[in-house]
C-alpha cells in the first residue's frame, strides 16, 4: 500500500471509529497487535479524545495478563512412588501457602502396583511457585514421619550421598506400552533420583528399599 493509499485507509477508519461507542472502541483496542498500522493510527486519537486507555497502555496490560496466566499454569514439580512421601511433600508446600495438587494419587491408593506403571504420583504446582516450591522441598527431609491413616513411613536415602531428598523418577526413562485390564498403560523402568547429587538408581521394591535402609 502506497502512502496515499495508507492515508486513505487511515481516514476511512477514523471516520468509522468516530461513529462507534466507547465500548465498541475498547473491544477493538483490546488486542493492539491485531491491528494494522493504519488502524492504530486512526484509533489512537479516538481513544485519547474519549479518555480511554492508549494502545500502548493496553498492550502493556495484555502482556501483564499473559504473564499472570503463565504463572498460574500447572507444572510438574516432583514424582513420587509412594503415597506417604507425596503426601508429606504436599503438606510442606501447603503449610507455606503454596497451592499444589497430587495427580494419580487416587489410582495408587487402590493398588500400589499402578505406581510404577503410570510413573508415580505427580506433585503439581503453579509455574510461578516452581522455584519457591523446589527450595522448600530441597530443605531437610525427615527420615521417618507418620502419615495419618497410613502409619510410619521411612524416606529412602540416596545410596551415593545418603541424602533424603529423593523421589521416584520413572517417566524420565524410555517407555513402552503393555495392556493391563485391556487398558493401555505405559510401562517404565523403575528408578529413583537424588535431587542433591543427581544420582539415579534402580527401584528395589517397597519393602526391600526400606529393609535396606534399616540395615544401613
Amino acid at each position: 500500500m502506497g502512502q496515499s493509499g495508507w492515508e486513505d485507509e487511515k481516514d476511512r477508519l477514523a471516520r468509522l471509529y468516530g461513529t462507534m461507542s466507547d465500548e465498541q472502541l475498547a473491544k477493538i483496542a483490546a488486542d493492539p497487535s491485531a491491528l494494522t498500522e493504519a488502524a492504530q493510527a486512526a484509533l489512537e486519537p479516538q481513544l485519547q479524545s474519549r479518555g480511554l486507555p492508549s494502545l500502548a497502555d493496553l498492550a502493556d496490560q495484555r502482556a501483564e495478563q499473559k504473564e499472570k496466566e503463565k504463572a498460574l499454569e500447572p507444572v510438574l514439580l516432583r514424582r513420587y512412588r509412594d503415597l506417604p512421601e507425596a503426601t508429606i511433600a504436599k503438606s510442606v508446600l501447603e503449610s507455606a501457602g503454596i497451592d499444589c495438587v497430587l495427580a494419580d494419587d487416587n489410582l495408587i491408593r487402590l493398588d500400589w502396583f499402578y505406581s510404577n506403571l503410570i510413573g508415580g504420583i505427580k506433585l503439581l504446582v503453579h509455574r510461578g511457585d516452581l522455584q519457591t516450591a523446589e527450595t522448600l522441598l530441597e530443605q531437610s527431609v525427615p527420615e521417618k514421619f507418620d502419615v495419618a491413616g497410613l502409619g510410619e513411613y521411612q524416606q529412602p536415602r540416596c545410596p551415593r550421598c545418603k541424602s533424603l531428598d529423593v523421589s521416584f523418577d520413572g517417566l524420565n526413562k524410555p517407555a513402552s506400552y503393555a495392556s493391563l485390564l485391556i487398558v493401555p498403560v505405559p510401562v517404565v523402568d523403575r528408578g529413583w533420583k537424588c535431587h542433591a547429587c543427581g544420582n539415579r538408581w534402580e527401584e528395589t521394591g517397597p519393602s526391600e528399599a526400606n529393609a535396606n535402609e534399616q540395615k544401613s
